[in-house]
This record gives C-alpha cells, structure tokens and sequence, in this order.
C-alpha cells in the first residue's frame, strides 16, 4: 500500500471545513514535500513529523514522501495538521490499521519527541464536521475537553503520539472525554467585585442597569476619578447569562483566537483594549483574518476607555458593526464574516485638562479647546450611542457616609426578569434584546404600546432637540427596556423621559 487518506479539517472565519490530508510514499530519493497551499507552519511539520516518528522509535520510510491538502484550493494554516501527516506515514509504514484510522479526524501539533501540543480552532471544526457527519476526533487532550461540548461528537483526548497508535491498534484502551454541560451551565457566578462597591452614583449605576438589560451602547462622560471605569467593569456583575447556542459560538470565536483555554465560555464576554490598540486589532483582519477585539466582545461588552484618544479612523470602523452585528473582511483568498453583535461602553474626559464641569476644581480649558477635544468622536458615532450620562465627582459627604446603594444581585434580579420579558417578546426572531429591535419591531412593541402623553412628550422633544431618525428610534428602544425593569406593559411619560435625559445630555452640555 502506498497512499493513505486521512480526514483533517480547517478553518476560514469561525467556521469549520474538511480537508483530507493524503499520504504517498513512492520508490525514490528520500524527500519529504507538503503541497495544497500549505503556510510557513505547514511546511515546518516535516521536521516536527520526521523527529516525532524517530524519537518514538517508529521507523521513518527513506522514500519520497507527498503529502496533499485536499482541497488544494484553500489555503493551508497553523499547526494542526502535524498529526493526520503522522497518522498516514505510520499507516504506510505498517505501524497503525489505515481501515482503523479512517473512523477518525484528526487534529494535533507535535513536538520533537511526540508529545501533543494543543491547536487553535478545533472546536469550530469539531462543531461544523460533526453537522456534515463526522462523528469521531483524535484530539491533544487539551482539545479534547474543549471539543467534549459538542453533543453529536466524541472526542478522545491524548498526551502525544504513542498513546495515538495505541489506541488505534488496540493497545490502549480510552473513553472519549465527557463534559457535564448540566453542570456547567448550573455553576453559580463566582465574581469578586461588585457594583454595590461604588459610593454615590445612582444615576450611572441606573444606565448600567438599563444598558445591561437591553444591550443599549453607553457612554459616560466626566473627570478623572469620578469612577467611571471602576463602574464600567462591574457591568459584567448585571449581564443577563447567555444561552448555550451563544456560549458555544463565543467559545468558537475564543477558539480561533487561540483565547480557549478551560473550555466552554459561560459568562458574557468583557474586553477593554487599550486606546494604542491598532486598527486590525480590534476589527479583525490581517494576512489570514483573525477575530478582533469586537468579535472577542460578541454577545458581551467592548468597553472603550479614554475615548479621544483612540485614532478617529479605528473608531468610524465601529459603525458598521455597531448596526449589523457583523464584520467583513475581504482578502485575495475571499471574504470572512465574524460575528460582533457587543454593546459598546465608553468613558472619557469632558475637556482636554479633565475638570469641566468639576464643581471642585477649575478647567483651565478655553471654549474652543473642549469642542475641539469633544468633537474627536464624529457625529455618526455618537449617534449610534443610546445613552450618555454624566458622572460627577463624588460628594466628600457621600464618601464619609460610604453611601452604596443596591449590590449586584438585586440590580441583576431586576435586569433577569426583563432579559425574560425580551425573550418571550423576540421569541422565533432573530433579535435577542431591546437594543437590538428592527425598525418594524419598534413599530409593534414600542409606538403601538404607548400611552398619548408619552407619544405627545417624544413628538415635542424631536422638534426641540432634533433628533435623526437613528436617535428617535434609540430613544424608543432605550424606553422600552425602562418599562421592561418595572414590569410595564405600556410605555408612559416617565420611561420617555428618561431615555430622553439619557439621550441629550451632550448635546445640552457641550454642542
């Protein structure tokens, strides 16, 4: 026997492909070649392959040696493929059954002396080979627990190459890794912060309330130690959970990033690049596409802090994500879509020096000079913002009274009843929050569930404060999840004018 095929898989996006990974071994000059648009990772595995198979005292073939990707077409990546190449040489060689080996796909890096390293992206390809029928993987063990989520699969975890031939010649006997999603899904949050922690700042501790529960982008804006990052990041101690089709495809974004690394991905996502991030690295991008800090914060939270200080084109990259849910990144090769449906906090200054508005200590800034700095962030962006709070320096009487207010556990009671209300609501849909809602769904769940007064007080506050078109439906989005905390039906007075406090306080401010 001199050709082997041995099933593989690959990635493109966060979604998995097959890729037969066939084996030749010819009469010849001894020679070792990877063709079927293999990267620089790819082609180093000859070495890795020839050292590994030595190291275990298996016989390497003095023969000429071809091995080809299938399809041919797609390019090649990354270092998981070190395995299935090994697997057909042994099979050819006479170490391993090839009937025995076709039962399984296989993914794994080696090291030199066969150890099984762990890969990126296998569980998008387990998840997407186990729909077109692929039932069994060999997996390093690694992987294997990630892998174990998925339902229609088995995944057998092992240590390196030895135990590999092992099993497969019926010399060693293994279980394919089980994981209890029961309990997984049942563990109780262990968080270490909480937003009861903050003195003072009910009204910002409110907007978190309401973006948490509606998924509404929010932004705060005041001077340096009012507290408005410690309050961004106690958002994640509200956050409604995820369900597991959403734990499973944030896992897969992790995985691809190579960021998977104790298995499923149960709480919502909270990431807070820093302001020297690059372009690339929080859309996505580069010579093979990788997911980028929006896609990390997928069904969580992007968190921008020092807002103007970003470059001004990282931030207009933002804006078609923040309305699709989605990025696309076209390269030679095609076209990846990665999901980023994230709710976007930030936090900023109000002036260059930081005091506007301080009641404490005096702005040195010139008129000119907080427009400039405030006018570093388009239009179109803030547009896109639902609501933007002020937060103001704690009072010193606030701080010696250590005025708290609610924790997170009662702040997050209320956000769980309202994410169930949004539920029910959206329930065969597409949508998933209030923040979220289509034009039509606005129409049927906010305008057509107004009382006249409320409907009375928007129509006055589009003349006054004139509104686009986006921002008077984030106004009704931003009231509807306002009537979702309290349990009511109908949108009144009080849910508008609310949203509208949220939504002008810039423009008041500053414009």
């Amino acid at each position: 026997m001199a050709f082997v095929k041995i099933k593989s898989g690959g990635i493109w996006g966060i979604e998995g492909y097959e890729v037969n990974v066939e084996v030749d071994i010819s009469p010849g000059l001894p020679s070792f070649n990877i063709v079927g648009l293999p990267d620089s990772a790819i082609k180093e595995s000859k070495e890795r392959v020839r050292s590994a198979i030595k190291n275990l005292g298996f016989s390497f073939p003095q023969r000429r040696i071809t091995v080809n990707l299938s399809p041919s077409n797609l390019r090649k990546q990354g270092t998981l493929y070190d395995l299935p190449i090994s697997i057909g040489i042994l099979a050819l060689s006479g170490h391993v059954d090839p009937s025995k080996a076709s039962e399984f796909v296989f993914l794994g890096e080696l090291s030199l002396n066969g150890d099984l390293n762990r890969v990126k992206g296998a569980l998008p390809i387990v998840v997407s080979l186990s729909l077109r029928g692929s039932k069994n993987y060999i997996l390093p063990l690694p992987n294997a627990i990630e892998a174990s989520v998925v339902r229609e699969s088995k995944s057998y975890g092992f240590k390196n190459l030895s135990e590999v031939v092992g099993f497969l010649n019926g010399d060693i006997e293994a279980k394919p890794v089980e994981s209890n999603l029961e309990e997984i899904l049942a563990k109780e949050r262990n968080l270490d912060i909480d937003i009861g922690e903050v003195v003072g700042q009910f009204l910002v501790k409110k907007a978190l309330e309401i973006s948490a529960a509606g998924a509404h982008n929010l932004s705060m804006i005041g001077s340096p130690g009012s507290g408005k990052s410690m309050l961004a990041k106690r958002i994640v101690t509200v956050l409604p959970p995820m369900e597991f089709e959403d734990m499973l495809e944030v896992s897969k974004i992790y995985s691809v990033a190579g960021l998977l690394h104790d298995g499923l991905i149960t709480e919502r996502p909270f990431r807070a690049p820093h302001h020297t991030a690059s372009e690339i690295s929080i859309i996505g991008g580069g010579s093979v596409p990788a997911p980028g800090e929006i896609s990390l914060a997928h069904k969580g939270v992007l968190f921008l802090d020092e807002l103007p200080e970003f470059p001004r084109k990282t931030l207009e990259v933002l804006r078609q994500p923040l309305e699709d849910g989605y990025i696309n990144i076209s390269r030679a090769q095609g076209r990846v879509r990665f999901p980023a449906k994230f709710t976007l906090i930030t936090a900023q200054n109000p002036c260059p020096c930081g005091n506007y508005g301080n009641p404490y200590k005096e702005c040195t800034c010139t008129k000119a000079q907080i427009r400039s700095y405030m006018t570093k962030i388009s239009q179109p962006i803030r547009d896109r913002i639902d609501m933007t709070v002020w937060v103001e320096p704690v009072k010193n009487e606030d701080l010696v009274k250590n005025l708290k207010g609610e924790g997170s556990k009662e702040i997050r009671q209320r956000v769980l009843k309202a994410y169930e209300i949004q539920k029910e609501r959206f329930r065969g849909s597409k949508t998933d929050f209030n923040g979220r809602m289509t034009n039509a769904q606005v129409e049927r769940y906010c305008l057509s569930m107004m009382s006249k007064e409320a409907k009375d007080l928007l129509k006055s506050a589009m003349e006054k404060l004139h509104l686009s078109g986006r921002g008077y439906f984030k106004v009704l989005k931003v009231a509807r999840t306002i009537a979702d905390l309290e349990e009511s039906e109908k949108i009144e007075v009080s849910h508008i004018s609310q949203a509208l406090q949220f939504r002008t306080d810039v423009d008041l401010n500053f414009f």
